[in-house]
């Protein structure tokens, strides 16, 4: 089964007394170990697209299937254990918990999660390892860089093994060094460890890097550079 089905999704949000439709009937598939880009002019429902995948908001209408997981028939108990246990988010200004370590802010989504102590050392000793940082566990996040502090955004994003990473303009805040050295690393653990990920972005270099790019405009998808959008192909 695909990681990911979008069946006919729509959402409408009411501004006053006007209606947004910010997505118009999509059909779509994602599959496990992808390195996906949703690329599309700001209001074309990219954002918008990355909320309903990673259960932060549901459709007006249209069906969102995560693995055998049917969104819409979920309770918010539910979706809040989806999305400690499965999904893991990295935004464009980081969120990361300004009192704690770096160490701390990695290890928090385990502790949630009640993984014992051996464990969580494990996981979090090898992720920060990956992400280049091991030797700045002990340090707040206002005493790194704004790459640094996406490293470890990335680092926790990906300590609960999730099954997709959703990044939302991950380097929007960043200068073009660090962006493209925050790429290279997530291609790498895309790469070298399978792990799946699904960008909203406006970054040329993210683009590049990508195995599909699927583009957006007024709600719609308006063209999908991979794999078919549903499962017979049509």
């Amino acid at each position: 089964m695909s990681l990911v089905q979008i069946k006919n999704l729509r959402k409408v949000y009411t501004l006053g007394k006007r209606q947004v439709q910010a997505l118009r009937g999509l059909d779509l598939i994602l599959e496990k170990g992808e390195f996906t880009v949703v690329v599309g002019p700001s209001g074309s429902g990219k954002t918008t697209l990355l909320n309903m995948v990673g259960c932060l908001d549901s459709p007006t209408s249209g069906e969102v299937y995560l693995q055998e997981n049917r969104i819409s028939q979920l309770r918010q108990k539910q979706l809040a254990r989806i999305r400690r246990d499965k999904i893991g988010f990295v935004f464009q200004f980081f969120n990361l918990i300004p009192v704690f370590s770096i160490y701390e802010n990695v290890e928090y989504p385990l502790i949630l999660q009640k993984c014992p102590k051996k464990e969580r050392r494990y996981r979090v000793q090898s992720l920060l390892e990956q992400v280049g940082l091991f030797d700045y566990r002990k340090h707040r996040p206002n005493e790194l860089s704004g790459g640094q502090q996406q490293r470890v955004a990335i680092a926790r994003a990906l300590v609960t093994n999730p099954l997709l990473v959703l990044a939302d303009e991950p380097t929007g805040n960043l200068d073009s060094e660090n962006a493209a050295e925050i790429i290279q690393l997530m291609k790498a653990l895309n790469r070298n460890n399978g792990t799946t990920f699904i960008f909203s972005t406006h970054d040329s270099k993210i683009m590049e890097q990508a195995s599909r790019k699927i583009k957006l405009h007024d709600g719609q998808i308006d063209n999908d550079g991979g794999i078919p959008q549903t499962e017979n192909g049509k």
